[in-house]
């Protein structure tokens, strides 16, 4: 099977390594536009992958079997729908499906239509609007940008005016604002395979938001996650699935855009149950570091049959008993600002227990690797005890040299056993 994987970052690398971990040969693999340490395993090709009709194009030319859409930004640009507008196999919502994740609104309306338990929210289109539901609500503070924020539209606080100060950086983008009341619990993300009306769940997994130790600091795209969830409540994934995954999927069947590709139901467990916190289009990132690093089924398969109406006949995957966890390395200054493109070094070689997954990353011609971005690489770790691997992951984070690069230490650590080795 020709696979061609759109995307440049760490979620991306992911994919690509439980592809070729799961019996996909590197040389069947391409991926657009890539990233240094993608380069290093398959073959990257500089087309847009933005662009619909760039895309198709190539896919047509290459005979390409399965194209997987990694990133939000191709979703919404509608590439999934000129793939499948020319019958090529595409794992990745349409434009109108993605909107799920696009636009908080529809997803708010949609879980009303379909009865998903989720939290109380109000639209607004002015700062009044805002400051008015900010007073309705109380504290803690949520407020959401109503579109694509590249996983920074979110704030949780108990300062109102840094409230207000989120709200106005979107309104003057043009987007609307969703203020909710605040849950209190633990969260948890669950990705389910969806090819329009079946889904089949995958492991679940939590990831740690905030900048710093502690859940302290700027919230940001992820700086480290782990899976399985052990304290999770039996026949949980169950009924997630039951009350939420498909609902959700059968409603947008019946609005005649159905979601082929992956449903990432971000959850909280409340006092009174589980409630949807957000949907996404497409994989999560780091979470998906830890969950296909524990898949066992072919990944290709699983996907191919998503992309193409055949899942109803496809077993539930098949995880690793074994845990893992990951651990984000960022550039100075991340999330707030940019620091310049530095050499990385320390780098160690991939074994049976770590493995690597690039993110802004870029490979010179003389075999230096350069970070280029805010979130660098991921540092993923597998072992039977969470103590073991986080072992593992932090041995070879503390020797990766990026200057003024920052990480958090304390990922998986309230599940970790505490048992010595």
């Amino acid at each position: 099977m020709k696979i061609l994987v759109l995307g440049a970052g760490a979620r991306e690398h992911a994919i690509i390594k439980a592809l070729i971990r799961t019996g996909t040969a590197p040389e069947n693999i391409n991926c657009a536009p890539g990233n240094g340490g993608i380069s290093q395993e398959v073959t990257c090709v500089s087309l847009n992958p933005n662009d619909p009709t760039e895309v198709t194009n190539w896919a047509k030319e290459h005979s390409t079997d399965l194209v997987i859409i990694g990133p939000e930004a191709p979703l919404v640009a509608g590439v999934s729908d000129a793939l499948r507008a020319s019958d090529i196999p595409v794992f990745g919502p349409s434009k109108a499906a993605a909107a799920l994740e696009g636009s908080k609104s529809f997803a708010k309306e949609v879980m009303a239509a379909a009865d998903v338990p989720t939290g109380m929210a109000r639209e607004c289109s002015t700062i009044e609007e805002v400051e008015s539901a900010l007073d309705a609500f109380g504290t803690p503070y949520v407020v959401k940008a109503d579109g694509l924020a590249a996983g920074k539209g979110v704030t949780v606080t108990s300062d109102k005016q840094a409230a207000l100060a989120h709200a106005h950086t979107f309104l003057d983008q043009g987007m609307q604002i969703l203020v909710e009341e605040f849950l209190e619990g633990e969260e948890v993300s669950l990705f389910f395979l969806s090819d329009g009306a079946t889904v089949l769940p995958l492991s679940p997994a939590q990831d740690f938001k905030r900048a710093y130790d502690n859940d302290e600091g700027p919230n940001t795209g992820g700086m480290g996650a782990y899976s399985p969830l052990p304290w999770l409540p039996h026949g949980f994934v169950a009924e997630v699935q039951e009350r939420v995954a498909l609902p959700t999927i059968r409603e947008l069947a019946k609005l005649g855009t159905p979601f082929v590709g992956l449903l990432y139901c971000g959850l909280i467990v409340t006092k009174n149950g589980i409630r949807v916190i957000e949907f996404n289009a497409r994989f999560g990132d780091p979470e998906t570091q830890v969950v296909l690093r524990r898949l066992l089924t072919p990944l290709s398969g699983l996907l191919h049959k998503s992309a193409t109406g055949q899942l109803a006949s496809t077993l539930e995957p098949e995880f690793s008993k074994d845990v893992a966890i990951t651990v984000v390395l960022a550039s100075e200054g991340y999330p707030v600002t940019a620091a310049p493109d530095r050499e990385i070094t320390g780098l160690a070689e991939e074994d049976d227990h770590v493995e690597i997954a690039h993110a802004a990353t870029k490979l010179q011609v003389d075999g230096k690797l350069y970070a280029t971005g805010g979130r660098v690489l991921s540092v993923v770790a597998m072992a039977k005890t969470f103590h073991k691997a986080r072992k593992h992951a932090y041995k070879v984070i503390e020797n990766i040299k990026l200057v003024g690069s920052h990480y958090r230490t304390d990922i998986a650590l309230k599940v970790d056993e505490g048992k010595d080795d």
